[in-house]
């Protein structure tokens, strides 16, 4: 594939004419750590219960249930989620023979995170020909660089209709239950519906976006104002242009992408918007754009393949030759410092951090006019510390005389009130709430898909992994046969950072172990004990390697919000690069025998 994609290649370090000459960083490690002590708070780790009457919070606003018929069914495989994790997982099913498929969602259709996402200005942080899975097979091309919510929704429709699969798809239903019958070796799913649907294969793919999450903060029930969260978008308050919100005083509570992208057109529409930060994010170029629909014509067969391991190869440190992508993502990685004499890789890394965070702070400083504001807006850790935000309006917003960052010096806010939200003693008052505070990240697995998991002899999987977390290849785990679980990030796998490619990759893997179970004559399988052991050990090994970095950073969703202790090691991803993980799951599914599974 050639490298020429018409995009310009961005070393944002050069640009910022930045270096470390002069540079305390004795005094900036200080820094760092002292950031990261004000941000230590136990209960900063709670969440409101989003049940009774703030189930408002979760409620779906843009379809409602229709009624119909409880179904009893037998078919070959459920899908617990219709996000691009379930989608991928029914079409990989499908290319190995398996024909009746049920999906099932709590949403009105497929889509996943990108079903509920549909506030103003979301869009995908990765690159579009890279994110949206099998371009090449469908022939489309993306509108822009970097895909919007609609379109990208829009995509997940056109996958499912042109694979079949909403002909079976359950949707405004919701999973409250699995248990395994050993006589029939299928699975009975259970729902809120009354459907009960068998099947000997089964996968979970609820993906890692699924519950809302909102700070436990005192007085959300008592503001007056309207509210809600950003992945419940009340269009019917602000209206589909934001035309409902002149004249209104708007507050937005987080500062992370979400809080990024909603922030200018917020700005653009409210007569005033304050935004509450407790971490400032750190924020690259975005350089969007109109793809020319004629990029990828002429490309050899494969070229989407190719581009996606290229990106995922220099993501997670591999240099490359060649860039295909070229953004800000893969940028700070293949501009990463070389060793100097003497330096070893990791003091090489260490400085190339420090040098892409002080050209961030610099950008900081060359845009927002304001000093105590640029101030306020620049990050002190580590870069990754927290998922990085690329965007090129949000920080200029603060430019803006009707909008107002409420800085809270790492503390969050204090509480809300009657008529606003009160921060160090003083109220802000406002006419509407946006709650841009994400989703639940590290919960228990049962809380996390939202019903337990009976397997083999009554086995809970919420019992088996109170105990401690464990699994083959992060798919799969002893004690429920036939079962597949699309892992999230630490949960005994690998992840990219484009979500997408883990998700087909443990898709395919799904589909292989499926297929050659049915192969080989057997009903189902399930994991030895001695294989989910030495897994586990794997994993922990490299939860030791990445405790140290974890623990530096500002409290976070990654980091158990700078408490590593309520984590257990075992919930950790493999120590393997991503590729070289992926490379081990399609040669294991290739040697053809199953290893570390027992047929039955």
């Amino acid at each position: 594939m050639p490298d020429d994609q018409g995009f310009e290649a961005m070393d944002f370090v050069a640009s910022a004419g930045v270096d470390l000459d002069g540079v305390d960083l004795e005094a900036l490690g200080r820094r760092y750590r002292e950031e990261r002590a004000k941000r230590v708070d136990d209960d900063r780790a709670a969440f409101v219960d989003l049940s009774g009457d703030r189930a408002r919070y979760v409620a779906d606003p843009f379809s409602a249930p229709e009624p119909r018929a409880a179904v009893t069914d037998t078919v070959e495989l459920v899908v617990v989620g219709a996000g691009f994790g379930g989608l991928l997982t029914a079409i990989r099913f499908r290319e190995v023979g398996f024909t009746r498929i049920r999906l099932i969602d709590t949403a009105g259709d497929v889509g996943g995170v990108w079903y509920w996402n549909r506030y103003p200005g979301a869009m995908c942080d990765v690159d579009s020909l890279t994110y949206l899975p099998l371009l090449e097979e469908t022939g489309y091309v993306p509108r822009d660089r970097y895909a919007g919510s609609s379109e990208i929704r829009a995509y997940a429709r056109r996958l499912a209709a042109s694979h079949g699969l909403d002909e079976l798809a359950l949707f405004h239903t919701t999973v409250t239950g699995l248990r395994w019958d050993e006589d029939t070796a299928h699975w009975t799913t259970t729902t809120d519906r009354g459907d009960e649907i068998a099947s000997p294969f089964v996968m979970i793919a609820d993906g890692n976006f699924n519950r809302v999450r909102i700070p436990a903060i005192p007085g959300l029930g008592d503001f007056r104002g309207h509210s809600f969260h950003t992945s419940r978008w009340d269009f019917a308050y602000t209206g589909r242009d934001l035309g409902g919100l002149a004249g209104k005083r708007v507050g937005v509570i987080g500062t992370g992408a979400t809080a990024a992208q909603v922030v200018p057109p917020l700005a653009r529409a409210a007569e005033h918007l304050v935004v509450f930060q407790r971490t400032p994010s750190t924020v690259g170029v975005r350089a969007n754009a109109p793809l020319d629909p004629d990029v990828v014509a002429g490309l050899d067969p494969g070229w989407q393949r190719e581009r996606i391991r290229n990106f995922a190869a220099i993501v997670s440190g591999r240099r490359q030759p060649v860039d295909l992508v070229r953004d800000g993502w893969t940028d700070y990685h293949q501009a990463a410092p070389v060793p100097r004499d003497g330096e070893d890789a990791a003091a090489a890394a260490r400085r190339g951090n420090l040098l892409h965070m002080e050209a961030l702070r610099a950008r900081v400083d060359a845009t927002v006019h304001d000093p105590a504001t640029a101030e306020a807006l620049k990050p002190w850790y580590a870069y990754f510390c927290t998922r990085p935000v690329f965007h090129d309006e949000y920080l200029a917003t603060f430019n803006r005389p009707d909008t107002t960052l409420v800085d809270t010096g790492g503390r969050g806010i204090e509480r809300f009130s009657e008529d606003g939200v009160v921060v160090d003693g003083v109220e802000h008052p406002l006419d509407c709430l946006v709650l841009a505070t994400g989703f639940a990240y590290g919960t228990p697995y049962t809380d996390k898909i939202g019903f337990d998991v009976v397997g083999r002899d009554g086995l809970r999987i919420s019992e088996k992994y109170a105990t401690r977390f464990s699994t083959l290849h992060g798919l799969m785990s002893r004690g429920f046969p036939n079962l597949f679980m699309i892992p999230g990030g630490n949960m005994q796998s690998s992840v990219t950072l484009n979500v997408l490619h883990t998700l087909d990759e443990n898709a395919l893997h799904a589909a292989g172990v499926a297929a050659r179970t049915r192969e080989l004559g057997a009903r189902c399988f399930d994991v030895e004990a001695d294989a989910e052991e030495k897994w586990v050990a794997e994993c922990v090994t490299h939860a030791r390697d990445n405790a140290e970095f974890l623990e530096s950073c500002t409290p976070n969703r990654f980091n158990a919000e700078g408490d590593l202790s309520r984590r257990s090691l075992a919930t950790s991803n493999h120590p393997l690069p991503v590729l070289e993980f992926f490379d081990l799951l399609r040669a294991w599914r290739d040697e053809g025998s199953l290893p570390g599974l027992e047929l039955g």
